[in-house]
Formats: structure tokens, C-alpha cells, sequence
């Protein structure tokens, strides 16, 4: 049986066929073969997918082509010729060529492979984003990928422009949804979606795919952001179109269709990790008035299990934006990385909320953020040093339109991104560090210290001073209050 199997991490992509010799012809940097060989017209059809110049090398009846892509492919000799055969017809639902779905290996990504191909007559190229959610969740995505029917798996580690380029401005804008929420699933969609849209232009996709569910606010972040960089692409939501109504309905379409059905354990909560936070909904928590249960948490300890002796943590930043921890210059993933673990071990982080979805209803969620409520709480401590009064009520007045925007999924509207430039204008002298005390569960400012500071000690003192004369107050009071002054005398008949 002949096998077709590329896999890249990131900008490369290693290509191994094993053919016999006959069939093989090598010209300068082309691969091709004779058109006798039962490869040709397949290994063709994929041609188009493998961009980029070919080294190419020939030992024993092994080729090995490397591709200048960031592609990863998963195909085999009967599911390439499966899949090129349904790629030929019309689908139920009418056709596309290619399309590029947002998938995660668990039962509903699965399934939906076979839907798309079987409504659309489509190829589906299968797209997974690393943002920190863990190795555990992308172990095993090659083979679940290519059962499904895929004819191809992408996948990408987004880690340091997800925290870069969408936490940290979150971060310098003070952005917080309705009190407490730090938007740690809103920041990371956009960053997905823009992910696929250019896996799409890479592999020559017509569309993109994803699995979010007519009732929540992913649906809307998605296809925002695939409608403000590529309008001409097509979006398929499926659970806004198919009959499939829950699990037991995806297990038998799978059944149906020769999918292996995942055999792992379902958990009783829906639960989104990334490198920022990890948010559990359902079950118990869909009723606000129960607590949650302890062994649900997973990035945390309870503050009551946390160590009883506090730790001091440094966080050094640089125009508003951490850079070091205790004095070490870290990465933007690495340090959030580290604050997590320093963090989850004090119980710092748990917010449980009931918030308003974008689409209408309330939602109640439990959200663990460790690192996240450590950089916030060191943002807003240097900014007090470095923030003038008018600043700052402008800056936090801003915030909440910003944190709407991002929860939204308007992450690339014009609004934000003008928002963001003022955001990096008055925070381009926000330098220097916050000392902070963490304590079961717990986060206090020790110290903060700043070479742009607007503190002068020698003003702010009680003791007299040459900048500031006490006596100078009376005539602000007096006009400061003079509109008071004016109202009451109306009222007095003065």
C-alpha cells in the first residue's frame, strides 16, 4: 500500500513516499512520476498543496521532499483516493472546493469532517491552533484527523503572537468585561480565526469551517474576523445547519460514517483552556446559586490549601507591558507561563460570574486566571505612578468599550484598533516594576517604582514646601466651588 505522509511544526514540511523505483523520476527540484505509477494522478492532485522550492533526495525505494511550507499534511493511498472521488460530486447542500475547519479532535470537530465533505463535496483541511492549551489536547490530532476523512491537518504554534500581539494590548488598555472578566476566550478566537484565514489562502481554500454553536459568543468572533480579512470566503457553521441536536446524535452520525468515536472521558463541565485562563460552564454551574465544586479547578489550589507563608513577585514592564519576572526577561508566553505557575499555587485568580452574552442571554462561567490577575493588578499599580488624573479616568472610561469591542469579536475593527494606538500613546512612559505579595488567593501591591513617576515626595509631604503653598487653596476653593456657590444663592434668594 502506498503512503503519502507530511508533518511540519512550523515552517517546514517533510514529504516521505515510498514507491518503487520504476515508477520514480527526479528532474532537477521536481518530483514526479511515471504515469503508470497508481501515484501519479493522486500525488498531482496534491501538487497544488505543496508550495514551495523541493530538495529532494532518493534512498532506496524512499523519497523525502522538503518544502519551504507551514503546512502539515496527513494523507493515505485509499483516503487521498476517497477523498479526491467526493471532492468530484456535488454535496447535499450544494458545493465548495476546499475548506478549512477549525478542529480539535474531540467528537464534534470529528464529525463534522464527514458532514462538510458529505453536504458540500468538499476536501477539509483540518486546522489546529496551539494557544497553550496544553500538550495533552493536541496528542493524537494526526491519526483523528485523517479517520475523519481529512485530507489534511495544519497546525500552528500561535503561543507568542497570541499573548504579543492580543493579550498584552488587552492588557495595557486595562480591558475588563463587566467587572471582572479578563477575556481570555474573546482574545484568543481572533487570533484563531486569523490563523485559518491564512492556512486558507495557503492550501487554496474557498471556505472555512467551525463548530461553535448557535447560542454562544464564539460564533460571532469567528466570523467577524474572517469577514474583515477575507470577505470572499465562505463560512460554514454547522450547528446552525445540520439535525444533529447532542452527543448521542454526533455518536451515531459518526457510527454512520466510519468515524472512531473518541474514547475519552467526557467531562461533566464545557471548559476552554489557553495559555491566559481556563473557563468551566455547565452542569452545576448552570444554576448561579450553587458553588462550585473544588475538584472542578485545574490551574489553581484552593487559597485555603495555599502555602501560609506569602511570595513576593517582581514584575519589571516597559511602556506598559510586563518584560521580566524577578528580574529575568522572558518572552511575552514564557512569562505568562511562569506568573501561571506562580499564581495557580496561591489560589490566585478564580472569578466566578454571571455575564451578558453578546447574543442576548446570561451565562454563568468560573473563570482561572493566575497570571492574568497578577499582570492586571502590577499594570494598575505602575499606571497610578505614571498617570495623570485626566489620563487615567479617559484611559478607564476607554476600557470599557475596549473590553465590549474585544468580547464582541470586533477585534479588528477600526474602533479598537484606534483605541489601541491611544492606549500605546499614554502608556509609552508607563516603565518600571511593582513588588507584589501573594497570599491565598490574594494579590496586594508591596512596592512600585518608576523613573517617570509624577510622585514627588517632596510635594505630597505634610511638611511646607516651595512648589506647593497651602494658602494658594483658598482661591481654587473658591472658584472650583463657585457654580455650588452660585445655585445655592439662587435657591437662598441672595
Amino acid at each position: 500500500m502506498a503512503q503519502l505522509k507530511a508533518i511540519s511544526s512550523c515552517s517546514s514540511l517533510n514529504l516521505s513516499v515510498h514507491v518503487p523505483k520504476s515508477d520514480l523520476m527526479l528532474c532537477n527540484n521536481n518530483v514526479s512520476f511515471s504515469k503508470k505509477s497508481a501515484l501519479f494522478q493522486e500525488l498531482g492532485a496534491r501538487n497544488s498543496e505543496l508550495q514551495g522550492d523541493a530538495v529532494v533526495s532518493n534512498k532506496g525505494n524512499g523519497l523525502r521532499v522538503h518544502c519551504n511550507t507551514g503546512i502539515q499534511a496527513v494523507l493515505s493511498h485509499d483516503k487521498a483516493t476517497e477523498v479526491s472521488e467526493a471532492a468530484k460530486t456535488k454535496g447535499l447542500r450544494g458545493k465548495l472546493n476546499k475548506v478549512v475547519l477549525a478542529y480539535s479532535g474531540g467528537l464534534d470537530t470529528s464529525v463534522i469532517v464527514p458532514w462538510l465533505r458529505e453536504n458540500y463535496g468538499c476536501e477539509v483541511v483540518c486546522f489546529t491552533a496551539d494557544v497553550g492549551q496544553g500538550v495533552g489536547e493536541l496528542e493524537g490530532l494526526e491519526q483523528k484527523a485523517k479517520a475523519s476523512g481529512a485530507c489534511q491537518l495544519v497546525v500552528k504554534d500561535l503561543q507568542e503572537e497570541f499573548v504579543r500581539d492580543f493579550i498584552f494590548p488587552c492588557l495595557r488598555a486595562g480591558a475588563i468585561y463587566e467587572r471582572k472578566y479578563l477575556l481570555g476566550t474573546s482574545m484568543a478566537r481572533p487570533v484563531i480565526a486569523k490563523a485559518m484565514v491564512d492556512v486558507a489562502k495557503e492550501v487554496g481554500a474557498d471556505a472555512v469551517a467551525h463548530g461553535c454553536t448557535g447560542k454562544g459568543n464564539d460564533q460571532v468572533r469567528f466570523e467577524l474576523t474572517f469577514f474583515a480579512l477575507n470577505p470572499e470566503l465562505n463560512v460554514v457553521a454547522p450547528w446552525r445547519e445540520w439535525d444533529i441536536t447532542g452527543r448521542e446524535d454526533a455518536i451515531e452520525y459518526a457510527k454512520k460514517h466510519n468515524v472512531p468515536v473518541p474514547v475519552t472521558k467526557k467531562s461533566i463541565y464545557s471548559r476552554d483552556r489557553n495559555l491566559w485562563h481556563l473557563s468551566h460552564e455547565g452542569d452545576i454551574l448552570e444554576d448561579p446559586a450553587n458553588e462550585p465544586r473544588e475538584d472542578m479547578y485545574m490551574m489553581s489550589i484552593s487559597p485555603e490549601a495555599a502555602p501560609d507563608k506569602p511570595e513576593y513577585v517582581e514584575i519589571g514592564m516597559v511602556s506598559g507591558l510586563p518584560v521580566s519576572v524577578n528580574g529575568v526577561k522572558l518572552s511575552p508566553a514564557s512569562l505568562l507561563s511562569k506568573l501561571n505557575e506562580i499564581g495557580g499555587k496561591h489560589g490566585i485568580g478564580r472569578i466566578d460570574m454571571v455575564e451578558n452574552r453578546l447574543v442576548g442571554m446570561k451565562s454563568r462561567g468560573v473563570y482561572e486566571t493566575p497570571g492574568g490577575t497578577i499582570l492586571f493588578t502590577a499594570a494598575r499599580e505602575l499606571e497610578s505612578l505614571t498617570l495623570d488624573r485626566e489620563t487615567m479616568q479617559v484611559k478607564d472610561s476607554l476600557a470599557l468599550k475596549y473590553a465590549e469591542l474585544v468580547y464582541a469579536g470586533r477585534w479588528f475593527d477600526p474602533l479598537r484598533e484606534s483605541m489601541d494606538a491611544f492606549m500605546e500613546k499614554i502608556t509609552e512612559k508607563t516603565n518600571g516594576s511593582v513588588r507584589l505579595k501573594l497570599y491565598k488567593g490574594s494579590v496586594s501591591v508591596a512596592s512600585r517604582t518608576s523613573p517617570n513617576s509624577l510622585y514627588r515626595e517632596d510635594i505630597s509631604s505634610f511638611e511646607s514646601g516651595q512648589i506647593y503653598d497651602q494658602a494658594d487653596a483658598a482661591g481654587f476653593i473658591r472658584l472650583y466651588g463657585l457654580p455650588m456657590r452660585v445655585r445655592a444663592m439662587l435657591e437662598k434668594g441672595i
